[in-house]
């Protein structure tokens, strides 16, 4: 495939990682994986539904939002066989009569479909809900067409929001994330760029995505960061390393993309799984979704199940649990294609695992491990110094230059 600017193809990105690795991150990264793929079975005690969520909140930053956030990548692509945008909203909708308050989406999801989607879907109740999108990619601002490469140049960032804008069906976006660092434009001028659009009223918070822990202090000091979104879960660890303690330090949330392992960490993705035409965890290569990597890495998936035996829960909803119980600012955002996965991922906010479950769950894992890296070489290069097991931003600037004096 033709490598375009910044060495980025449209299969590439994925990150439309990454989720488009992105998120990510990011993942977004749900349960669901084709149409074929029948309904896990649930086990969730929240039936409730009515105007008022049933989650706690917690802070990103300054920000409130539900414990549980609501990935719309799934919606738009990734997984082949998106469902229809009438199927889509409904499954945005019963996302919210079932307590989500938070929703994440990205211009890039679809390029745009999943914007739009996800703006039809909420306007009836807007200001009940928290909005997260996320910028930084050279995308054609009416058409969707991928240019290539990224572009955060500030100029750049405040055309795309005004688009962002109309495609989502309101006046202001709670929470835009840079998706990706770009190499060529100083953290500092995108967090400038943010400054502004904050001040305008556009945009309330931002973000980064895939940020390491130098980029993340360059860009809090220009302009106070709310949230840190990179992938995070049960399986990949790399984050622990420099970025949470950052975000903990600075007083910055942190959004794991790809919560559920691409949806490994359900148990659905067996060995035998059948992946959908169009699904990139296998047209893409990710190195944990070989045949090999899938059965070798069940002993992750039967530690979590034993533990979920103790709550009557799954092992995605243990996944989800333990990343809630790992610190009072991490907020995942599991998305899903289906409704009764999206209801399986808010019963784990009912799943409160002990000291002594987070203990055998650490203590099983480092004795199990993880075979395979979580994502393909070309797409790991897009993410910033430090975000990934065995780099380190100690001692640099991050990806990104100074700015000129």
């Amino acid at each position: 495939m033709k490598q375009e600017k910044n060495g980025f193809s449209r299969r590439d990105f994925v990150v439309n990682s990454i989720m488009a690795a992105a998120s990510l991150s990011v993942a977004k990264i749900g349960l669901a994986a084709s149409k074929n793929q029948s309904a896990h079975t649930v086990k969730n005690n929240n039936n409730m539904k009515n105007t008022d969520s049933s989650l706690t909140k917690r802070k990103l930053g300054s920000l409130e939002v539900t414990e549980l956030g609501f990935g719309c990548m799934n919606i738009a692509w990734a997984y082949g066989n998106p469902p229809s945008k009438e199927d889509a909203i409904k499954l945005i909708r019963a996302a919210y009569d079932e307590g989500y308050r938070f929703f994440d989406t990205a211009e890039i999801y679809g390029p745009h479909i999943s914007e739009r989607t996800t703006g039809e879907a909420l306007k009836d109740f807007r200001k009940d809900v928290v909005i997260a999108s996320k910028i930084g990619f050279d995308i054609d601002f009416e058409t969707g067409q991928m240019k290539g490469g990224l572009n955060s140049k500030p100029e750049h960032i405040k055309q795309a929001v005004d688009f962002m804008l109309k495609r989502l069906q309101t006046d202001h976006i709670d929470l835009l994330y840079q998706h990706r660092v770009d190499p060529e434009v100083p953290i500092e001028d995108v967090a400038g760029a943010m400054a502004d659009l904050i001040k305008a009223g556009k945009i309330r918070h931002y973000g980064l995505s895939e940020a390491g822990a130098a980029t993340i202090r360059r860009a809090h000091k220009e302009h106070p960061v709310t949230a840190i979104q990179n992938e995070y879960s049960f399986w990949t660890r790399d984050p622990e390393t420099e970025v949470i303690p950052v975000c903990e330090e600075l007083g910055i949330g942190f959004v794991p993309w790809s919560p559920l392992g691409m949806g490994y960490l359900t148990g659905t993705v067996t060995p035998d799984y059948q992946f959908a035409a169009g699904d990139i965890r296998k047209n893409s290569n990710f190195p944990r979704f070989t045949k090999e990597a899938l059965e070798r890495n069940r002993g992750i998936i039967a530690l979590l199940q034993k533990v979920g035996q103790r709550y009557d829960s799954t092992s995605g909803q243990v996944a989800l649990a333990w990343l809630l119980a790992k610190k009072s600012f991490i907020v995942p955002i599991p998305g899903t294609r289906l409704i009764p996965n999206m209801q399986e991922n808010i019963g784990a906010a009912k799943v409160k695992l002990s000291t002594a479950d987070m203990n055998e769950l650490e203590a099983g894992f480092a004795n199990i491990g993880v075979f395979g890296d979580r994502a393909p070489e070309n797409l790991k290069a897009s993410h910033d110094t430090g975000t990934s097991l065995g780099t380190s931003s100690k001692g640099t600037n991050g990806k990104t230059p100074l700015p000129e004096k």
